[in-house]
């Protein structure tokens, strides 16, 4: 089974990452959390890479409904959103909220995913070149 909506929007990276904290803003979702892997290998390991930055999504009238269908759901909370280059190309890829039906095995679930999947498929299907 898939678990991400993938998008190659045109663009440099540092484009790329501004559009997508727009669009998820435009969504409903703030971002709780930021992860610079590539600094983080670097710093950590001296380990080179190419850019690739972990967002944590969160719409919180989504996560309350979640939360509320299932304590342990916070194991899935936020919903990451990675922005990274392949070569020359900007990737970013967002996690398939149906994902959190899946793993759980609850069905109060379903409502709530569908809605997040709707919102980050707006907000991936909004980044400039992404349909294309």
């Amino acid at each position: 089974m898939p678990y991400d909506r993938t998008v190659r929007p045109t663009g440099t990276f540092e484009e790329a990452v501004e559009a997508v904290r727009r669009a998820l803003a435009d969504q409903g979702f703030g971002i709780l959390t930021e992860i610079d892997v590539r600094a983080t290998l670097k710093a950590k390991l001296d380990h080179d890479m190419e850019p690739y930055l972990i967002l944590g999504a969160c719409n919180p009238p989504l996560a309350r409904q979640a939360l509320e269908a299932d304590r342990s759901i916070g194991l899935l909370l936020p919903c990451n959103v990675v922005v990274r280059t392949e070569g020359e190309q900007v990737v970013v890829q967002a996690i398939d909220p149906a994902t959190m039906v899946a793993l759980t095995g609850v069905e109060a679930m379903a409502p709530v995913a569908d809605e997040a999947a709707r919102r980050l498929d707006a907000a991936l299907a909004s980044l400039p070149g992404a349909g294309t």
